[in-house]
């Protein structure tokens, strides 16, 4: 067997190398755990499986804050290169959204292992996990405007990371209300209607901006192929977040001034996840055409292919929800095909993820790459 880390671009890269990339695995791991944990059929030892992926995925998540704490503290020349960097900055988003996977993660599993009281744990941790949202929304986008280089004919879909966290926060809040107090639960479901018509109005400006991209200048490079994937996300997540909070307001605001508001959000929630459902049903459709044409090109491994894994998660979850909710049983044959096809590209990823892991050739930032990085004044894209 090879030795390991040979390809590291200099000793202790794992730490000065560190991107908000790794988080994307997080995002990846937490869903699939959801969605083994929501079949509509219960398998032996699914929920077994379910609960040990979920785990895998809190250490991932609490390895990597270290090592992204770690170069903040310890390599603070690299912060502001990859801050500016037009792509590195947009995964900041992903740390909320890895997050959010996780507090989903332990309402489902917690209980049964530690108690009723994980809930209150799971309630400080999502308002967390929205600052965090909210941070990624306003920080990246200003930065956007006001110091990096961007140009339409190099736009990618990955400009929708930052803004889509305030979403699946706002899902997060659907699944976790009916555990809460009515007025903790009342208050999550307010900001979590906030966050969601935030993020979903603003990706609906940037999903025009990325068919106006595609049609104009045609598909992005092989290094982007899995960006085709990302418009999926905020379709799925706005059509769950509207579905699960749809479905806790009337029992939280029951008795309230918004009791009535809050009977409508229900139907309205119903009718307006089936139409985004539809929205995600044609990306679904299309980014697999375009993964086809990319795999022709031989699409080379990055950890960008993460993002084949957590769009097809989330709207793979919304399905499944649609089933509860409707009693079709279209969706959950519909459901369990995505869901298979979930856990296969993601036994892909991470094979290949843990190869390059080895080898030490993941660990090397875009914004640190030498003379043509942001910090000596080059913004590259790569």
């Amino acid at each position: 067997m090879p030795r390991p880390f040979t390809r590291l671009p200099e000793p202790w890269a794992f730490v000065r190398h560190f991107t908000p990339n790794w988080f994307a695995m997080t995002m990846g791991t937490g869903v699939l755990a959801l969605v083994l944990a929501h079949l509509p059929w219960t398998l032996p030892g699914q929920m077994a499986l379910a609960e040990a992926l979920w785990l895998f995925g809190v250490v991932l998540f609490t390895l990597f804050s270290l090592l992204f704490l770690a170069r903040v503290l310890l390599h603070r020349d690299t912060v502001w290169p990859m801050l500016l960097h037009p792509v590195q900055s947009m995964f900041l988003g992903a740390i909320p959204m890895g997050l959010a996977m996780l507090i989903g993660g332990l309402v489902q599993f917690g209980p049964a292992r530690w108690g009723e009281g994980v809930y209150q744990l799971a309630h400080l941790l999502w308002w967390l996990d929205a600052a965090l949202a909210l941070a990624s929304a306003l920080l990246v986008p200003y930065l956007m405007f006001t110091r990096q280089s961007h140009a339409l004919e190099k736009m990618t879909a990955v400009w929708l990371l930052p803004i889509v966290a305030p979403e699946v926060a706002a899902g997060a809040a659907g699944g976790l209300a009916p555990y809460l107090d009515p007025a903790a639960a009342r208050l999550m479901l307010a900001v979590g209607f906030v966050l969601w018509g935030m993020s979903l109005t603003l990706a609906f400006s940037l999903i025009t901006l990325v068919l106006l991209r595609l049609a104009l200048h045609k598909l992005p490079d092989t290094d982007f192929a899995a960006t085709s994937w990302l418009p999926l996300g905020p379709l799925a997540t706005g059509c769950l977040g509207l579905l699960t909070m749809g479905r806790d307001a009337p029992a939280a605001f029951a008795g309230t001034p918004l009791a009535g508001a809050a009977e409508v959000a229900s139907g309205l929630g119903l009718v307006g996840g089936l139409a985004l459902w539809g929205a995600g049903l044609w990306w679904l459709v299309t980014a697999i055409f375009f993964t086809r044409h990319y795999i022709r090109d031989n699409m080379p491994f990055n950890l960008g292919w993460w993002g084949f894994t957590f769009p097809l998660g989330v709207f793979t979850l919304a399905t499944f929800e649609l089933g509860r909710l409707t009693e079709l049983r279209f969706f959950a044959l519909v459901g369990l095909v995505l869901a298979v096809q979930l856990a296969a590209v993601w036994l892909l990823v991470l094979q290949r993820t843990l190869r390059g892991v080895w080898h030490g050739e993941l660990f090397e930032a875009p914004c640190l790459k030498g003379p043509n990085s942001p910090a000596h004044g080059v913004f590259a894209a790569d």
